[in-house]
């Protein structure tokens, strides 16, 4: 659980919960924890405060079998897109949803990435942090991939190179990675990546 990883969150992981949808009693608490997130101001800068909401969301989409029975639950005019917007945001996948918690992706942004679906969750995700995609430019992306236009052209489109990361190296690994791309004819990039593939498959 992101927000229970005092890696992520510090001392605030202490307080953090887990809702059970197969549990009444947490399906109880993750009801008043929706009520409470959605007739609050949230839209600040308390991403761990947002991402329980979405946990809370997505348990009570579990537990009652469709985001409808959800909102019923929640009770006090919840909204259905309210509760598919948040629980989506609590099914990104966790090494995204890291990013969100440490404030490196804003949770408005965070909610237009989960409006995607597979690999393109990822591309716009570092986008945001490779490239300082705004929420509004991830929005637009977002909205074009919907609309069937391929994620590296959508990126494309708001002034992003889909791939580029800047890294520093400890020097001795800086040279060692320079000599063997020169000595190989290949661009760095392509060393590190054959590299990355090689650690995966063992």
């Amino acid at each position: 659980m992101v927000r229970g990883d005092p890696a992520v969150t510090g001392e605030r992981a202490e307080r953090a919960a887990r809702f059970d949808p197969d549990d009444d009693e947490s399906l109880a608490e993750a009801a008043e924890t929706v009520r409470r997130f959605a007739s609050e101001a949230v839209a600040g800068d308390d991403n761990v405060v947002m991402l329980r909401g979405a946990a809370a969301c997505a348990a009570l989409v579990r537990g009652h079998g469709s985001y409808k029975a959800a909102a019923e639950a929640a009770g006090d005019g919840v909204q259905v897109s309210f509760i598919r917007k948040w629980a989506r945001v609590h099914d990104l996948p966790e090494s995204v949803r890291r990013h969100v918690a440490r404030g490196h992706i804003a949770p408005t942004a965070a909610k237009h990435i989960a409006r995607v679906a597979g690999d393109a969750r990822f591309d716009l995700a570092w986008a945001v942090l490779d490239a300082g995609l705004t929420v509004r430019e991830v929005r637009r992306a977002a909205s074009a991939i919907n609309d069937g236009t391929a994620p590296e052209a959508a990126l494309r489109a708001e002034g992003v190179t889909p791939g580029t990361l800047n890294v520093d190296l400890p020097l001795d690994v800086y040279r060692r990675l320079r000599d063997r791309a020169s000595l190989e004819n290949r661009d760095p990039g392509d060393v590190i990546a054959d590299s990355l593939d090689a650690a995966r498959e063992d």
